[in-house]
């Protein structure tokens, strides 16, 4: 009889969790430790691997620690394990310690590299084959950079000692003691280095690179087991022998624990950006509006693919407001505003401060705000703030509907911007399609204990995880057609002042 419990170790950016979730989904106890980010240059990004892992290692004694004398451990089922994607780890596996700290997909430090690549043509080589743009965001040339960079590494991956892995694969090897050096297929999409057709490694994409395969993990589903947990774990012997039956990462996380699971559902994540996925099902779609494909998961036999899309600024844009302009004094005062009229009045917001992302893909393009006249007050720029991140979203959908051919049947979303009722109101407005919002929102740890309790048997198939689902609202569109067209033909007029636009040199 499976135990009734499943643990779950969410390994983010900027902070680890572990959560425990009982049959219904629902959480029985959580924690969670920050840790450093590291900046050793402008565009930049690391971590420190070992306080990765002692930081998630932290949060999963502290859950221990909340349920003891309440729940035994012989009712855990199972581990799951999702994480931050992109973020690359090369270690020693002779002495576990790692050769460089851990390059951040935020880190752009190999730019100029990736520009070369293009500049020699291998971007629809790349594109073919792994459904990724040629960008620093993957792993592929953050793994080169260390290989080139840091004099050790090379002569180790020689010798057979070196080891790479994003997040989850670095944990898993820890957590099972150095037994098991794997990756899912939804990380290793994520790579630069994978089929995601033949779900293996390329080696022409390897010899591009001048990665050797031997330092590569193994890719497996991301429902399977990956391992027991080892009970030399310091802290952790009581675990000594918990399954590790996932790991997947954080969006296709999302997309599972959102229930996600017919071709044409999609869920969006408003957080600092947005992240939006839909599921395509059996179908790899390459896309032609410059979004992301890749594995969503693989569970038993059957893989599944995604498409995706994303927003540099989301939340951030409300955290501006607030920070920057000093209009607002808390993110909640930005819904008061918004809601306090009945529209922006004609004023646009289009918020790229880091560029635009898909679909668009300009990295020159500018913050504009368009459409300002003397009525234009502090509430129509907050309504404006809380309009463009739906707009936004509508923008990936439409070209997630082009690229896939299917008709997407609601927008499932969570995140920290998805309480503002104001905004996903508009968001189905927007879209002219439900918008559908769960009540627990912890959806990513929530989808990695679901992929996880499969395998071991808390729950029998996806078909009973969809049950579990609870909903805490569905936003239904109320804005009439026309309205909502002449709309987002304007917001489409402000994006094009706000392209190309870089500022005149000197």
């Amino acid at each position: 009889m499976p135990g009734k419990y499943v643990l779950a170790l969410d390994q983010g950016t900027t902070s680890s969790r572990a959560i425990l979730f009982d049959k219904q989904g629902n959480i029985v106890a959580k924690a969670q430790k920050e840790y450093e980010q590291r900046y050793p240059q402008a565009g930049w990004v690391e971590h420190d691997p070992m306080e990765i892992l002692y930081s998630q290692m932290n949060a999963l004694e502290l859950v221990l620690g909340e349920i003891e004398g309440r729940i035994s451990l012989s009712e855990i089922a199972c581990m799951g394990v999702t994480n931050q994607r992109e973020t690359a780890v090369l270690w020693d596996k002779t002495t576990g310690r790692p050769v460089y700290n851990a390059i951040v997909w935020q880190c752009r430090r190999t730019a100029e590299a990736c520009e070369e690549l293009k500049r020699q043509g291998h971007s629809a080589l790349v594109k073919e084959k792994t459904g990724l743009l040629l960008d620093a965001y993957f792993s592929g040339t953050k793994i080169k950079w260390i290989l080139d960079n840091v004099p050790a590494a090379r002569n180790l991956a020689a010798q057979g000692r070196l080891l790479f892995g994003t997040v989850e694969t670095w944990l898993i090897w820890n957590f099972t003691g150095g037994k098991s050096h794997v990756t899912d297929y939804s990380n290793a999409s994520r790579t630069m280095l994978f089929d995601v057709d033949k779900l293996c490694w390329d080696e022409e994409l390897c010899r591009l690179l001048e990665i050797p395969r031997s330092i590569l993990p193994k890719p497996v589903p991301s429902g399977a087991f990956h391992g027991e947990v080892s009970p030399g774990l310091i802290g952790l012997h009581e675990l000594a022998g918990l399954p590790i039956t996932s790991a997947i990462g954080d969006q296709p996380a999302a997309l599972f624990g959102q229930a996600c699971f017919a071709p044409g559902q999609a869920k969006n994540t408003y957080g600092t950006g947005c992240f939006l996925l839909m599921n395509t099902g059996k179908k790899r779609v390459r896309s032609v509006h410059n979004l992301l494909t890749g594995v969503a998961w693989g569970l038993g036999d059957a893989v599944e693919y995604a498409i995706e899309g994303s927003a540099f600024n989301a939340g951030s844009v409300i955290q501006w407001l607030r920070d920057e302009l000093k209009l607002i004094d808390s993110a909640p005062r930005c819904d008061e505003l918004a809601a306090s009229v009945p529209d922006a009045n004609g004023v646009y917001l289009v918020p790229a401060f880091t560029g635009l992302g898909a679909p668009y893909w300009d990295m020159y393009a500018r913050g504009t705000i368009v459409g300002l006249t003397r009525g234009a007050g502090r509430a129509h720029l907050a309504r404006a703030v809380i309009e463009c991140i739906p707009y936004q979203v509508c923008d990936l959908l439409e070209a997630m509907a082009a690229d896939a051919g299917i008709r997407f049947s609601e927008l499932r979303v969570d995140g920290g911007a998805s309480v503002s009722s104001v905004m996903m109101q508009f968001q189905a407005d927007v879209i002219q399609t439900n918008v559908n919002r769960p009540k627990v929102v912890e959806t990513t740890a929530l989808g990695a204990a679901y992929m996880a309790g499969i395998v071991a048997g808390v729950w029998k198939n996806k078909e009973e995880i969809e049950q579990n689902r609870q909903v805490d609202q569905i936003f239904t569109p109320k804005m009439p057609q026309q309205r909502r067209d002449a709309l987002y033909a304007d917001w489409k007029r402000a994006v094009e002042r706000s392209l190309g636009w870089a500022p005149a040199a000197g």
